[in-house]
C-alpha cells in the first residue's frame, strides 16, 4: 500500500468499508429482482404480485442509499411492473 498519510489512510479504510456495504445491498437487490423474475417466467401470478412489493422497497432502499441511481430505480420498477401486469392481463383473458 503507497498511501502515507494518516488521513489518507483512514479514507482507505473508509472507502472499503463503503465498498462492502454498496456490495452487499447490490447483491440483495439482485437477488431479489431475480426471484420475481423467476416467478414471471413460471406464470405465478400470487407470487409475482406478492414479490412486486418487496422488490419495489429493496429498489427504493438502494435508491436512497446511492447504491443505485434514481432513474436506473424507477426503470427497472416500471419494466417489472409492466411485466407483472402483462402476466395478470393474459390470465385474465
Amino acid at each position: 500500500m503507497a498511501i502515507r498519510h494518516k488521513s489518507a489512510i483512514r479514507q482507505h479504510r473508509r472507502s472499503l468499508r463503503r465498498k462492502a456495504i454498496n456490495q452487499s445491498n447490490t447483491s440483495l437487490l439482485r437477488t431479489q429482482i431475480r426471484k420475481l423474475r423467476e416467478a414471471i417466467e413460471a406464470d405465478d401470478r400470487d407470487k409475482a404480485r406478492a414479490l412486486l412489493a418487496e422488490t419495489f422497497s429493496k429498489i427504493d432502499k438502494a435508491v436512497k442509499k446511492k447504491t443505485i441511481p434514481s432513474n436506473t430505480g424507477d426503470r427497472a420498477k416500471s419494466r417489472l411492473s409492466r411485466q407483472v401486469a402483462r402476466l395478470n392481463a393474459a390470465a385474465a383473458k
